[in-house]
Parts: structure tokens; sequence; C-alpha cells
């Protein structure tokens, strides 16, 4: 990995005179053969584009610029229209309530809204440009003005705090786990639209009081946005992708196979697992990959030495309705028939001095060197699609991969992709094809893959795989944690592993697990670990019958927590959802960083320590409904609660309602066409409830709240209501 850029010898841009205008686009011209395109790309969003002319022209792009182009934007045109307007010492491009100030000498920029800035140029050297030998070695830094004590969230996973202010990040190191989207709940939000080497500087000596981004690009594209968290995310992720659907089984819980088992041992599990009546819907199958590429031929085959017997395997899952997912890798074992021919071809990525790049092993190819299948190539990467298309129709349920691997700036794709580039768009590639092959031609596309990887547009394919942690109560914040931070940085979804089958098991206590359990149920989902020490009845009857409750109640939430899931595919907006981003405009609730809203309605305060004592805000301008009581309290306070090992503290948010789904030990158990079984209501209702499939209204009229849903729904009205039912109509008034 070469070291980060020096920021020395950059020329600042110190003028800027206005050359056309139309509704979406206006152009400057900057000198020196540089143009700055400014795009009202949507409303509240502006992209800002530096570099040659002919660079920023869409028209002149080539085939493979245009590829590149849609592996980071969904949409690539501009839909917005603004207003341009001359200012003092420069020019105000306005649209709705969003405006983008330019000053020409020099070139400065300010973003408001509603009238008021909230981000700003540096005032020394805000947009400079560093020209090298080559046209594509040049490097671009922008600078913006933080405010004293302005919190930074987004650009990825971090098991710390989620402010990033301080942090250095760059993007394509796979140890930084980068992701491209920064915002503050000041009102902004910052995008960097490449796949090169970006450097994120948020706060960090020596400007400390700056935003500095370095980009190793030809052309600086960046996005701005101004608006709230939820507006932000909404509008980065219409323009960047927004997340496929995954099927009814996947909200099920998982099991992950443990080091060293076999099948027969994974599927004893599982039977204990009916038996002891915990519910349970999918094994993921442990390493090394479970099928790979012939040695002779492009064909798939299984480890012939775990699954002799393939059919029979998944039968033995399948005779318990759970479905089975499996890692793979576009891996070629070195030395191998396959390997020289796919050399030859010129279908492995390659060094720059010829030849194909051989990887050291690695868990997934049981310790042998390989060389990767050049996925930039496009008949490599159908041919991996269709090979993988076979296997869903044989019965797997969900293909992994993980291929965020370290790829040494002297290695190259087909199309001549290499350095940051390679780096990024591989793993982008692997995940999208194994989407491709499970998604096939369904409307909306559906499935999921699960992976470790993080890469721009990642929240276009859903199933995140959390971190392997210690069996400790760090290893619960740090789980929870990593979710909250990608998810402020646009993923809908992780999945929380329940302690770590690789980590010593003495740290995990019956407390701890029903706490990390129950954090899990609570959540998009989660996945046992398969070993004794870390199954529900390791720790007694009385834990293993509080573990029956919290499943139960994992179940029952299968409607509402999917129904957030297909809501993140609208709004762009996560299942555990930060306190910063749910609560921008309550500064107090930003410090409580380990309490999240799950989905739209809940408010979880999860418990980190060891005790039944917890203290739990509650943000202001809401009334909140404690589900264990049904008490309701007033926001802006801070309460101490004691919860016993079958309680948890959440809330119900005031004017929301909770859908709950039935009973049931696995998904094939609900009815997929109505899967609601009752209506759990906080105060009056005013919003929609997030449900799946059984689509419900609120409507509010003469003073009281009218639900249009199912027949025979159960409706739990909160204290202080009453409910009166006309066939499917519900109303909903005051008690008198």
């Amino acid at each position: 990995m070469p070291p980060k850029s020096s920021l020395v010898q950059l020329t600042p841009l110190e003028n800027a005179q206005l050359s056309t205008s139309r509704p979406s686009r206006i152009d400057f011209d900057l000198g020196g053969g540089l143009s700055l395109a400014v795009e009202a790309h949507a409303p509240g969003v502006f992209r800002l584009r530096c570099g040659d002319p002919a660079l920023l022209s869409d028209e002149k792009a080539s085939p493979r610029a245009r590829v590149l182009a849609e592996m980071l934007l969904a949409r690539q045109e501009a839909v917005g229209e603004a207003t341009v307007a001359p200012r003092a010492g420069g020019w105000r491009i306005e649209q709705g309530d969003a405006t983008l100030d330019v000053q020409t000498k020099p070139l400065r920029i300010t973003l408001s809204r509603g009238g008021h800035a909230v981000l700003s140029s540096s005032a020394s050297e805000a947009f400079a440009h560093q020209e090298l030998d080559r046209p594509e070695d040049a490097t671009w830094t922008a600078s913006f003005v933080l405010k004293t004590g302005e919190h930074v969230y987004g650009l990825g996973e971090t098991p710390g705090d989620l402010n990033r202010r301080g942090e250095d990040i760059v993007s394509d190191d796979p140890t930084y786990r980068a992701l491209p989207l920064a915002w503050s709940p000041r009102g902004w939000g910052l995008y960097a639209n490449t796949l090169h080497r970006v450097e994120h500087a948020p706060g960090v000596a020596p400007s400390g009081s700056a935003y500095v981004l370095t980009i190793a690009d030809p052309v600086l594209d960046l996005f701005l946005f101004a608006g709230e968290p939820g507006e932000i995310l909404n509008q980065y992720t219409a323009l960047t992708g927004r997340a496929g659907q995954p099927g009814l089984w996947a909200m099920g819980a998982w099991l992950q196979q443990a080091p060293g088992e076999s099948a027969e041992q994974t599927a004893a599990l599982v039977e204990r697992l009916r038996t002891e009546q915990i519910p349970l819907d999918a094994v993921s199958l442990g390493m090394p990959a479970a099928w790979g590429l012939q040695s002779d031929k492009f064909a798939l085959e299984w480890d012939g030495q775990r699954f002799p017997d393939p059919k029979q395997m998944l039968g033995l899952f399948q005779k318990h309705h759970v479905h089975v997912s499996a890692s793979c890798l576009p891996a070629v074992p070195q030395g191998s028939a396959l390997f020289e021919e796919l050399e030859d071809r010129g279908w492995l990525l390659a060094r720059d001095e010829g030849g194909a790049q051989v990887f050291d092993g690695c868990a997934a190819t049981g310790g042998r060197a390989y060389g990767l299948l050049d996925l930039t190539h496009r008949d490599a990467y159908n041919l991996w699609v269709d090979r993988h298309r076979q296997l869903m129709e044989d019965g797997v349920g969900a293909p992994a991969c993980s291929t965020q691997i370290d790829i040494p700036d002297g290695v190259c794709g087909r199309s001549g992709e290499s350095g940051a580039s390679l780096r990024t768009q591989y793993p982008l590639l692997a995940r999208r094809a194994l989407f491709d092959a499970v998604a096939g031609h369904k409307v909306p596309p559906e499935g999921v893959i699960p992976s470790t990887d993080l890469f721009p547009a990642v929240q276009r394919l859903p199933w995140q795989t959390g971190p392997q942690v210690p069996n400790s109560w760090e290893g619960l914040e740090h789980s929870l944690r990593t979710s909250l931070s990608i998810g402020a940085s646009g993923v809908p979804v992780q999945t929380h592993n329940i302690g770590s089958a690789s980590a010593p098991l003495d740290g995990m206590d019956a407390e701890l697990y029903l706490r990390w359990l129950a954090m899990g149920v609570f959540s998009a989902n989660f996945s046992f670990q398969g070993v004794e020490g870390l199954m529900p009845w390791a720790f007694g009857a009385q834990t293993l019958d509080h573990a029956r409750t919290w499943m139960n109640w994992r179940y029952r939430l299968i409607p509402y927590v999917l129904g957030a899931i297909e809501d993140a595919a609208r709004t762009g907006l996560p299942v555990q959802r930060s306190m910063a981003m749910s609560f921008p405009n309550d500064p107090d609730a930003h410090a409580w960083d380990l309490q999240y809203l799950l989905g739209p309605a809940l408010l979880v305060a999860p418990i980190t320590k060891p005790g039944s004592e917890v203290k739990v805000y509650l943000p202001k301008g809401e009334a909140w409904w404690d589900l264990n009581t049904g008490h309701r309290y007033e926001g802006g306070t801070v309460w101490t609660l004691t919860c016993g090992p079958e309680q948890y503290p959440v809330f119900g948010r005031e004017g929301h309602m909770l859908c709950m789904g039935p009973l049931a030990q696995h998904a094939g158990e609900f009815n997929s066409a109505r899967i609601l079984d009752e209506v759990w209501m906080f105060g009056m209702p005013v919003h929609n409830p997030v449900v799946m499939r059984n689509k419900i209204r609120v409507m509010q009229m003469q003073g009281s709240s009218y639900i249009k849903g199912l027949e025979g729904l159960r409706i739990l009205p909160s204290e202080g209501l009453e409910v009166k039912r006309r066939g499917a109509e519900v109303r909903i008034s005051h008690a008198r």
C-alpha cells in the first residue's frame, strides 16, 4: 500500500469566471485548462466537478467510463433545476431552500439551507490541484470549515466513537473499513464520487478546524447534500442505489457452523434447536469455501471431502425447513490446469510485468495459494454469475463471499484498472455477481449475499455480516457500534454474531448471553454460533427458558423488521438508526451513542454492562411507552430502570404502531399473504406503521384515527384509548 498523499506543491484555484448557465448545470472557467461544473442534481443536492472540460462531458465519455460510472451512481442524470444570479464576489445558485454560493476570486463555496450556512470552504486553499507527469496521476484537495464541537458521522465502520472527527481514513485500504459518505447533524452531507483513493481528514491536525479531502483522480467529483440526516441518506441512496429485498426466510434466526464441524454435526444442532423450541431458518456453512472452480474446467464443484453428496447434505437441513448459506471465492488454485489455461486466456488478475498474480492462501482456499478471477472482464463475470445460478436451482439459499483483499499496486485487470481503483472495484463486482445470480429476474430484486466487505454502493447489496468479536461485554459493544456506524454510512443491515466460536468461551456467562441475544432480537438480525458452549441450553434451564421468550419476540417482530428493510429500499434509512441520525436537533441525545431506533417506532437502550440497572435517555419532543410496563414517559428525560433477564429497555414512540406477527418456529410457518397477528399502539396513531405485505393505512379525521387494515387483526390500544370495529376499519379515539 503506497503512503498517503502529500499536500505540498498543490496549486490553489484562485479564479472562476461564469461561462454557461442552464437550469440543471452551471459552468465556470477556472483558467489553466480547467473547468468547474455545478449541477442541481436533485432537491438539496449539488454536484461539483473540477477538471479538464473534456472529462466533464458525459456525452463524450467512453463505454468503459460509463460502466465505471454506473458502478457508483444508480442515477446519472441531474433531476433538479436551479436559478443562478450574481451576488457580491460571485454567484448564487438556488434550488428550493438550498443554495450554493460560489465566490470566484479565490474559488470558495458556501452551502446553505433555509437561509442558514451549513458548510463553507476553508479560508485558505479551499480547492487545490496537483497535476503530475501523467494526467491520470492528478490529485485534488478540498477543504471545509468544521465548527467548534461539530461532529462528523459516517465514513464506514468503527468499533469506537461514532463521531469520526479527528480520524484519518483511507478509502482503498481494507484495514480502514471505509465508506464514502460523511454528514453532520448541522445539516450537510458530503460524498466523493470516485473509485480512486480518497483520504478523509475531518478535523485532523494540523487542520483541526477543517475537513480536508485528498482525492487521487483527474476529476474532483463531489456531491454536497443539504438537509437533516434522514434527508441526506434518502438523497444519497437515491443517487448511489438502494438495497434489494431479502426473502422472508432470511429474516429468521441463523446458525453459524463452527470450524471443523461436519454437516451431520451441524444438522444435529439444528435438530436440538427444534427439540428445544428455539426457532431457526438458516445455517451458514463454515470455511473453507463449500465450492470452487474445478481444477481443469470452468465449472463449480462442491468440496468433495466435506460434502461427498451435496444433495444429501442439503436434504439434512431442508427436512427441518432450514436454508443453507455457504462461502465461495472467485479463486483458481495455483498449479491447476485451469490456472494455467485462464492465465493464458487473460482471465486472471495479472502483474504489470506479465503472468497472473498469485495470492497467499486464505481460509476460503484452505491455505492454498491462488489466482483471482478477473471480474472486470465481462465474459469472466458473466460465467461466474451463470455458474452460481445453477447452485441456486440446486437448493442453496444464499452464497456468501468476502473478497476485500489488499491487491498490490502492480496488479491490473483486463480493462486496465489497477491500484486503488481495482481494490475498490473488486469486492463490489464479486458481491454484485452473486446477487445477480440469486435475484435473477425477480422484480423487485430479492435475495441476500452475506459478506464482510465494504465498498462504495455496498448498500445496494444487503446482509452485511458483523465482525468476529471476543465473548465479553466489550465484544457486545463492539458489534453494536459497527452496526450503528455502517448504518450511519448508508448500509441498511448488519447481522450480529451471538458470541464467537473462535474466541475463548470462558468470558460468556448466562447474563451476558441473554443481553446479547436480546440486543440481536431488537436488531436487523443475528446468528447463533454453532458450538455447545454458545447454544441457549449451555447456561441452564432458566436461561434456556428466557432464550425461548426472546426468540418468540424475534419471530413476532419479523413483519416490523422486514418492513424497516423495505423502508430502507424507499428511504435509505438503516434498520438500526443512531441517535445522532434519528434526533439531529437534540444534542443531548447524541451523547447516548449506544442507544438506537429500531425502525421508526422503537427506541432500544441496550444493556452493555453487567447488572440489572440501566440508564436510559428518552429524546426531546416525543413521548415514549415502555414495552415492559406500559408506562408513558415524556421525552427529554433520563431514567434509571431495573431490568431482569426477561426484560429489556425498549420504548414505543408515541403516535406510532408496532405490527406483530404470530409465533413460529421458522418462516415457513407464516402465511406469506398475511403475516400480521396484532397491532400495538403507542398513544393515538398518527404515522403509518412499518409493515410487510399486509399494508395498513392510518387516517386522521374528526379527532380520531382510523386504521384501514385486515379483518380479525387484534388491536392493542395504549391506556386512554378505545377501539371500535366495523369490518376491516378500526376507529381509535380517546376514552370517554
